[in-house]
């Protein structure tokens, strides 16, 4: 980021080093900011007048830059301008000598040979004390990398930017666009404190449990079926009294520790489950005596009241498991296409309103096919449906399942000596 002296600092750099460079080529020659016209005796005899005559905003910093409010507009950063700079180029001198030629050469070499314009030549340029005023600029320390590009301009163009210029004769003119400077707004933006720690915990209940992760117990990234046990990983899970709160049904974890529990699912009813995401919650059953209270003629102790202490919800997908696949096709040619009719029955009751999905995947090695099916929307509680399906072409086919975005699993061959090792190998249904 740069501050409001960034577009002076800029066209000071340019004409330092075009001063440098055409000196060499014509001798006195004078690099100057003027307006190029007559009035005023501000265009060199010699020499090349840059102009900045045009900015434009850069669309692509423009558009990739986060807001810089919050919700209710406070400033969550200074605001950034990203701009590319348009400046004309025009070259005066002797004709007969080609001086306007030579200094027009020597620019687009310049140009070529230093094609971005570093960090290094802002900071010459700001410690040279000509440009005294210009000793704040923090151009230098932009991060985002300035280049000169030429613009190829028609001859229409050329003559419209000219034609600002009231009653001047047009002489040897080039264009070129300095792109990207980032000027950065002068308010302060506003930030919170850092957070130390993850505590979800409220009065009075500081000692909230908070679960982070609901994994299968038998692996990091194996999948949790109906039959799966779970490793509940978070922090201060231990209580007198823990409940693990599983599709809206509480049930007793096996092994409880402070970071971790055990829980199997098998002890979480059938009926009570759903295929897809999941909630779960650890709760701690915690006893609270109220106070006592002494009306004028007796005094009456209360006894103690439980009180639920819940974690956050943590979800969790509970894919399902084909139990049963029966296949019923209608007899055709040999090459002709088979109506199929798929009935699959799973092993956790599917709900009204879910999708649910067959994919079916050709165990081939020559351009397998795969086909996906959906059944008619789900309308009541069931473990079963149904698929027809048409223009299926004979094969072997690997069969899974999707409710709600949850694919069942495919068996894996696990036999060293089988010839399919490590290939999956079921539920697989042919279609001859």
């Amino acid at each position: 980021m740069s501050n409001h002296l960034a577009i002076a600092t800029v066209t000071a750099t340019v004409q330092r080093l075009l001063q440098h460079s055409v000196q060499t080529s014509v001798e006195g020659a004078r690099v100057t900011w003027a307006r190029p016209e007559n009035q005023g005796g501000n265009v060199p005899e010699t020499g090349i007048t840059l102009y900045l005559y045009h900015l434009k905003r850069n669309t692509a910093f423009g558009n990739a830059d986060s807001p810089g409010r919050q919700r209710r507009s406070d400033i969550a950063r200074r605001n950034q301008l990203a701009i590319d700079l348009y400046y004309l180029l025009s070259f005066y001198g002797d004709g007969g000598e080609l001086e306007p030629h030579r200094l027009l050469g020597s620019t687009l070499q310049l140009f070529e040979d230093q094609a971005l314009l570093t960090s290094r030549m802002v900071r010459e340029t700001l410690a040279d004390p000509t440009y005294g005023y210009l000793a704040d600029s923090d151009l230098a320390e932009q991060l985002e990398m300035m280049r000169f590009e030429l613009l190829p301009l028609s001859t229409d163009e050329l003559s419209k930017i000219w034609s600002v210029f009231f009653q001047t004769p047009h002489a040897l003119s080039v264009c070129y666009k300095v792109t990207v400077v980032m000027i950065e707004g002068r308010e302060p933006g506003q930030r919170a404190l850092p957070v130390r720690d993850r505590r979800l915990g409220i009065a009075p209940f500081t000692q909230q449990p908070v679960v982070e992760q609901v994994l299968a117990a038998t692996g990091r990234y194996d999948p949790i079926l109906a039959n799966s046990v779970l490793r509940i990983h978070g922090r201060l899970l231990a209580a007198t009294t823990v409940q693990v709160r599983i599709c809206g049904v509480e049930v007793t974890p096996t092994q409880v520790s402070e970071t971790d529990i055990v829980v199997p699912l098998q002890a979480v009813p059938r009926e009570a489950m759903q295929v897809g995401v999941q909630s779960l919650q650890i709760v701690h059953q915690r006893s609270r005596t109220p106070e006592r209270r002494q009306p004028a003629a007796t005094v009456m102790t209360l006894a103690p009241t439980a009180v639920a202490v819940e974690s956050n919800v943590a979800p969790f997908v509970l894919r399902p498991t084909i139990e049963r696949l029966q296949v019923h096709q209608e007899s055709s040619l040999d090459d002709e296409p088979r109506r199929v009719t798929f009935t699959v029955t799973v092993d956790v009751p599917l709900r009204p309103g879910q999708r649910a999905l067959l994919c079916l995947n050709e165990r081939s090695a020559d351009a397998p096919k795969a086909y996906v099916f959906e059944t008619e929307r789900i309308l009541e509680t069931t473990t079963t449906l149904t698929f027809s399906t048409y223009q299926l072409l004979p094969g072997d086919y690997l069969v899974r399942l999707q409710v709600d975005g949850a694919e069942s699993v495919l068996q894996v061959d696990q036999n060293p000596q089988s010839p399919t090792f490590e290939q999956y190998i079921a539920p697989l249904c042919s279609i001859s």
